[in-house]
């Protein structure tokens, strides 16, 4: 940085832990072919994520082919539905540009959008083979915290998913031209101060790239306690829907419910939450059981007074 408070285009830095990148690309090369880092890092992330299914599928001594049969049809499903649910949610943006519906180059795909899709090509799945989905989902689960963990750093090398200003620890600096124009809030721009072309942010990508691993921790650890089948995905959900909620608060390319300024990703975060929260409540106390088990008493004992 220049002693004008200036940073090159391709410049990152975190000031107040006394890191600062130059030159950090985009894409690279090869043999002409340009490879984006963030198509790269995500597909990197997602063989990590079978990996990591498959083994948790083996350490429980069930067979891993389900989750390598997955790997052909959940990722592009998943990468479908992350897409079309972007798309969906930033029509605004795309309805002039139709033709930028298929660059997923410069980023645009929504988790919940990914997890729909797969979850949707699992089920089918599933039902054809005779398998166990939740028992799979288990699997999975742990391999999408893999993926969304490693997968965040995309968001780095392509200068998005960031928050507001902050002067905290992980405080970001990035150039103004390096990021989308409406990423920048008018909140953000007007502490942008005189002479400088940077914006200094919440690193968010950051931020959920370490609650998803330390998520991705502890339900690694848990999985062989689990009191029935199902619980690490719905435990993944709660877990992912808390951290997506607060996280959400903060980010600046928010996607709002359609005409509204309701941020559509904490409704489905706190929808998230809330049912993990119900279904786990339902099966570590049966409570919705023992009140069906006691209207059933009640009817029995006026048949048998009749």
């Amino acid at each position: 940085m220049s002693e004008q408070n200036l940073m090159d285009i391709n410049d990152i830095a975190f000031p107040n832990l006394n890191l600062y990148f130059s030159n950090v690309p985009k894409s690279f090369t090869v043999f002409g072919f340009t490879v984006a880092l963030y198509g790269l890092i995500i597909a990197f992330g997602m063989l990590l994520g079978v990996s990591l299914a498959a083994y948790d599928r083996r350490s429980r001594g069930l067979a891993d082919d389900p989750i390598w049969d997955l790997a052909l049809i959940g990722i592009p499903s998943g990468i479908v539905g992350a897409r079309i649910y972007y798309v969906i949610f930033s029509w605004d943006y795309y309805s002039s540009d139709p033709i930028q519906i298929l660059n997923i180059r410069q980023g645009g795909l929504a988790i919940y959008g990914g997890v729909i899709g797969a979850l949707i090509a699992i089920l089918i799945y599933c039902r054809i083979k005779k398998e166990s989905f939740f028992e799979v989902w288990d699997s999975i689960a742990l391999g999408f915290l893999i993926g969304q963990s490693l997968g965040r750093w995309g968001n780095f090398f392509n200068r998005e998913v960031f928050g507001g200003y902050t002067d905290n620890i992980f405080a970001m600096r990035i150039p103004i031209e390096a990021v989308r124009e409406r990423d920048i809030t008018p909140a953000l721009a007007s502490t942008i101060g005189a002479g400088e072309n940077f914006i200094q942010v919440h690193p968010t990508f950051l931020y959920e790239s370490l609650w998803n691993a330390g998520l991705l921790i502890l339900l690694f650890l848990y999985r062989k306690h689990k009191k029935f089948s199902g619980e690490i995905f719905c435990l993944y959900i709660a877990g992912y829907g808390i951290g997506r909620f607060w996280i959400e608060a903060i980010r600046t390319d928010q996607l709002y419910i359609t005409g509204t300024k309701i941020p559509v990703s904490m409704v489905v975060a706190a929808l998230m939450v809330l049912t993990a929260a119900g279904v786990e409540l339902y099966q570590r106390t049966g409570i919705f059981k023992k009140k069906k088990k006691v209207r059933r008493r009640q009817t029995q004992d006026v048949v048998d007074k009749q």
